[in-house]
């Protein structure tokens, strides 16, 4: 059997890559994508918890992964790509996906363009319905201070260990991305020493690549790179 773990972003839930997860378990994999803690959707439940409860919740559900299943993927969103990244490091597993993985964070070019478009469909009274906007507001005011300081420091203790991260690796990014800057891609892409690696780039894509058309060109990118798995398995028997 397939494992693959799913891990959401900062502040998010399992609801915000429920796409992602769908299609995999279409393929009858074992699919895990656990609710870190304290990210409920309130701003107590994130003020409750460290950077550490994120990490050992991760930990435990591909540790089980891993007893259950003959090979396990790894996809990490945002904050969760860092947290795959290191458990990439650490763990047996077979394929790693990092889509916009926040190494570096926010891209204050992009906000700010972001920003202008949100103000002139603000004063042309569109802006109630850019689910784009209304889902970025709602993240924000229900994050508090404390919590982002811990993201930031998770950060900074885990960057370090991209240079352990032999697994290959695919490396997904909008280059339209308002929170995570083109730069965090390719640095993640420069430091891991996995010997197949490959990067992507959307160029009209932003933080939530699936939110917009390119959902199913990026579907199709992370099932050719776990496609090669099995091509690679083929080829060794032949």
């Amino acid at each position: 059997m397939i494992g693959c773990l799913i891990i959401h972003g900062f502040a998010g839930t399992p609801q915000e890559v429920e796409d992602i997860e769908y299609h995999f378990k279409k393929k009858n994999w074992l699919v895990y994508c656990p609710e870190l803690p304290g990210h409920d959707g309130t701003r107590k439940g994130l003020k409750s918890v460290t950077y550490k409860h994120w990490l050992y919740k991760a930990k435990v559900a591909l540790e089980e992964l891993l007893e259950r299943c003959e090979k396990v993927y790894v996809i990490g969103f945002s904050m969760g790509g860092v947290i795959a990244s290191y458990l990439s490091s650490q763990y047996p597993v077979d394929r790693l996906v990092l889509i916009s993985s926040a190494t570096y964070y926010i891209n204050p070019k992009q906000i700010i363009q972001d920003v202008k478009e949100w103000f002139i469909e603000g004063i042309q009274g569109e802006l109630e319905n850019d689910e784009y906007y209304q889902f970025y507001r709602e993240k924000i005011k229900q994050t508090p201070m404390s919590a982002t300081i811990e993201f930031a420091r998770m950060v900074k203790k885990l960057r370090p260990h991209l240079d352990q991260v032999t697994v290959p690796t695919l490396i997904v990014q909008g280059e339209s991305d308002g929170l995570v800057p083109k730069k965090s891609a390719d640095y993640i892409y420069e430091r891991i020493q996995s010997d197949e690696k490959e990067i992507y780039f959307f160029p009209e894509a932003k933080h939530y690549i699936w939110f917009g058309e390119e959902k199913e060109q990026l579907l199709h990118e992370i099932d050719e790179f776990f496609a090669k798995t099995t091509k690679e398995i083929v080829e060794m028997q032949k």
